[in-house]
C-alpha cells in the first residue's frame, strides 16, 4: 500500500528547444523556492496519482503543438476534477501566443503565463488559489532577465547559460520573434559570473544560449562580443568544456572562428542552420545568407578546426519550393559533409508570413523529398563516423545517453565533438561516474553514434575524475538522492537591480 507524502509537489513537462527546457530549470527552482517538492524525485510508493501543480512549459514551433497541449490538458481534467485544490499551469510559446483562448478551450486551468514572467508563476498560483478563478498574465516584453531567478538544474556536471534571449530576425516560417521579442542581451560580466558560479558547484561543461547566440553584443553594440566571451570562457580554470548554439549563419563571423580555434576548451562542434540550399527559398525564408556564404563558413571552419564535427537544420517543402531547389539543397548537404543534421518536412505555422504564401508543396512531395534527404544524410553521417574508427577519444561520461547500456553492459557520453559514443568497460577497471572523463578507442561508427569497445581487447582505456564526477558522486550520497540543490538568481553585474515591486523575492542573493 502507498504512502502518498503530505509535501505539495509539482511536475513541470517541458517541450520544445533548449531555451525551453533551460526555463523549466527556471520555474523548477521557483516552485521549489516556494515549499513543493519534484513529485519525479519521490519514491514510487510515496508519488500521489497527480501533482499538486502541474506545469506545462510548451513550445509553438513544433507540428501539432496545439493539439498535444489541448490533449495533455483533456488528459488531467479527471484528477482535477477528483482533486480541485490541483492546480494547473501553462506557459511557454504557446502560452505568448494562444493567451485568450486557453482557459476558453480548458476552463480548468488555473494559470497561464508568457515567456517574458515566468518569475510570475508562483504569484499567480497564489492568486488563482485565493481568487478562485484563473489568473492569465502575459507580458509583451521582457522585464527582468531570466538569470535573476533560481533555478533548480537537471545536471550535477553540465549546466546551461542564456546568454541572450530574443531575435531580431524576420524569417517567415518562425513564430519565436513575435513570442520571444527583441534581442535583449546580457553583461559579459553578468554571464561569467554565472558561468564561474556553475564551475565552483562542480559544473565541467557549460552550453551558452542564444536565439542567435552569435548576435550577442548587439544590444551594447559590441559586433565582437561574442568571440571575446568564448575568449573568456577559455580563461576559467576547470570548466573543460564551452559549447554554443544556436548561431545564424548570416551573422558567423571569422573571429568566431579563431576564437573556436585557439581556445582549448570551445569544442570543435558546430550546429550552423542551413534551413535550404536553393538561394531562392532562402530569399522567400527571410535568410539573409546564400550558399555560397554558408559553405564558405564551413570551409573556414575546417581549415582551422579540422576535426569539428558541423550539424544543421532543414526545412523540406518550404512553399515554392521545387524539385531544381531541393536538388540544390542535396548539393549542399553532400558538400557540407555535416556529421548529423534535423530534418523538418514543413508544415503551415499559422501567425507566420509563410503561413498565407501560395504554391504549399503537396504533403505526399514532401514526404518523397524528405525521404530522400534523409537517405543522403545518413549516407554521410555513417561514412563520416566510419572514419573515426581507430581513433582514441574522450568521452564526458552522461547519464541518460545510452538507452540500452543496461542489457549492453556499456556505458556512454559525448566526445569532444558532441558524438554520441557508448563504450565498454574492461573487467575490474575503473568504472568512471557520470562526469567524469575516459579515454577510449573507437571500434564501430555507426550512422547516429560511435563504439568504443577496445578496452575490451587490450585497447585504451583511462579514466580522468573530474569536479563534476565528485558533485554527481556527492548527490548520490546525500540522504535523498536527487538534483542539484536550487541555486539563487545571479545579479546582475553594472546595472542597477530592477525594482523590488518587479523583482521575485527569491531572486535576492
Amino acid at each position: 500500500m502507498s504512502t502518498q507524502t503530505t509535501q505539495k509537489t509539482y511536475d513541470v513537462r517541458t517541450h520544445g528547444c533548449q531555451m525551453n527546457v533551460h526555463d523549466s530549470e527556471r520555474l523548477a527552482g521557483l516552485l521549489e523556492t516556494a515549499g513543493y517538492v519534484d513529485v519525479n524525485s519521490l519514491a514510487p510508493g510515496e508519488r500521489p496519482d497527480a501533482a499538486d501543480v502541474v506545469v506545462f512549459n510548451t513550445c509553438a514551433v513544433r507540428e501539432n503543438a496545439d493539439n498535444k497541449l489541448y490533449g495533455n490538458l483533456g488528459q488531467l481534467r479527471p484528477a482535477k476534477t477528483r482533486n480541485p485544490e490541483m492546480q494547473i499551469a501553462v506557459g511557454g510559446c504557446m502560452a505568448q501566443k494562444d493567451r485568450d483562448t486557453i482557459v476558453k478551450k480548458a476552463p480548468w486551468v488555473d494559470v497561464v503565463f508568457g515567456t517574458h514572467n515566468i518569475g510570475s508563476l508562483p504569484a499567480l498560483l497564489d492568486r488563482a488559489r485565493h481568487n478562485k478563478e484563473a489568473q492569465v498574465e502575459i507580458l509583451e516584453s521582457l522585464e527582468v532577465f531570466p538569470s535573476t531567478l533560481p533555478t533548480r538544474r537537471d545536471s550535477a556536471y553540465s549546466g546551461w547559460v542564456s546568454i541572450s534571449v530574443g531575435c531580431n530576425n524576420t524569417c517567415t516560417f518562425c513564430i519565436v520573434p513575435s513570442l520571444r521579442g527583441k534581442e535583449a542581451d546580457r553583461r559579459p560580466g553578468d554571464v561569467l559570473a554565472e558561468v564561474q558560479a556553475l564551475v565552483d558547484q562542480g559544473v565541467v561543461e557549460i552550453t551558452l544560449l542564444g536565439q542567435n547566440v552569435n548576435t550577442y553584443g548587439v544590444e551594447f553594440g559590441d559586433r565582437l562580443a561574442f568571440g571575446k566571451l568564448l575568449r573568456a570562457c577559455g580563461e576559467i580554470e576547470g570548466l573543460e568544456r564551452v559549447r554554443f548554439t544556436s548561431p545564424h549563419p548570416a551573422a558567423f563571423t571569422d573571429d568566431v572562428i579563431a576564437a573556436m580555434a585557439e581556445t582549448p576548451n570551445v569544442m570543435p562542434s558546430l550546429h550552423m542552420p542551413l534551413q535550404s540550399g536553393s538561394d531562392k527559398v532562402l530569399r522567400e525564408m527571410r535568410r539573409s545568407y546564400r550558399s555560397a556564404k554558408f559553405l564558405g563558413i564551413i570551409d573556414r571552419v575546417r581549415e582551422q578546426i579540422p576535426d569539428a564535427a558541423i550539424t544543421t537544420d532543414i526545412i523540406v517543402g518550404f512553399p515554392g519550393e521545387t524539385d531544381e531547389d531541393f536538388e540544390q539543397t542535396l548539393e549542399v548537404v553532400r558538400a557540407s559533409r555535416f556529421s548529423s543534421a534535423f530534418t523538418f518536412q514543413y508544415s503551415i505555422r499559422p501567425g507566420t508570413p509563410a503561413a498565407t504564401m501560395e504554391d504549399q508543396v503537396p504533403k505526399a512531395v514532401v514526404q518523397e523529398r524528405y525521404d530522400r534527404l534523409i537517405a543522403v544524410q545518413e549516407e554521410i553521417s555513417w561514412a563520416e563516423n566510419r572514419a573515426i574508427e581507430g581513433r582514441e577519444i574522450e568521452v564526458l561520461v552522461a547519464t541518460g545517453e545510452g538507452r540500452k547500456d543496461t542489457e549492453t553492459q556499456r556505458l556512454s557520453g559525448r566526445a569532444r565533438d558532441n558524438r554520441l559514443v557508448h563504450f565498454a568497460v574492461p573487467e575490474g577497471a575503473e568504472k568512471p561516474r557520470p562526469g567524469d572523463m575516459v579515454t577510449v578507442g573507437v571500434t564501430y561508427g555507426a550512422p547516429h553514434h560511435l563504439v568504443a569497445d577496445a578496452a575490451l581487447s587490450g585497447g585504451p582505456y583511462a579514466v580522468r575524475r573530474t569536479a563534476g564526477g565528485d558533485a554527481w558522486q556527492a548527490l548520490q550520497d546525500a540522504p535523498v538522492p536527487g538534483k542539484p540543490a536550487v541555486s539563487l538568481g545571479m545579479p546582475g553585474v553594472g546595472r542597477p537591480q530592477p525594482s523590488a515591486a518587479s523583482q521575485p523575492a527569491c531572486a535576492t542573493s
